[in-house]
């Protein structure tokens, strides 16, 4: 699953996970230390499959785990930079990581929770229900990553 139904805890990330579904993402931007998990589930009742993604201290609330009254089986759990490493180029991405030592680095950490992307076309996001403060690709231009 590439993450389509993910669910994820912070909008920009959100924004980020579904223009990546859609191709519309050219560079992927992820901070350095990203602390977020992503962990596939499954539930055998339905069969269904799920992605969510947490932060570490988040894996002790087992309400995350459930579904209904059923325990969902955990099928994969990686470091969603790790996950991010090994899948951008399917989407025909590319990756840059940064570092929240610069100003601009860590304006982007505490606006986008370490996740964003510079898109290739513009994104409606407003039909997904959220926020669209998404970088265009010369507000990137002052950056030195």
């Amino acid at each position: 699953s590439s993450g389509i139904n993910a669910e994820w805890p912070l909008r920009p990330g959100e924004d980020t996970m579904k223009a990546l579904d859609m191709g519309a993402v050219e560079t992927l931007v992820v901070w350095e230390n990203l602390d977020v998990m992503r962990i596939t589930l499954k539930n055998h009742q339905t069969e269904e499959e799920r992605v969510i993604h947490i932060r570490p201290d988040d894996e002790q609330d087992k309400t995350l785990f459930m579904d209904g009254g059923v325990e969902l089986e955990v099928l994969e759990k990686m470091a969603l930079i790790e996950w991010f490493a090994n899948n951008y180029k399917t989407f025909g991405a590319t990756l840059e990581i940064i570092t929240d030592k610069s100003q601009e680095g860590s304006q982007f950490c505490k606006g986008f929770g370490g996740v964003g992307g510079i898109l290739r076309y513009k994104v409606d996001f407003q039909s997904f229900e959220v926020f669209d403060h998404h970088y265009e690709k010369d507000d990137l231009d002052d950056f030195d990553f």
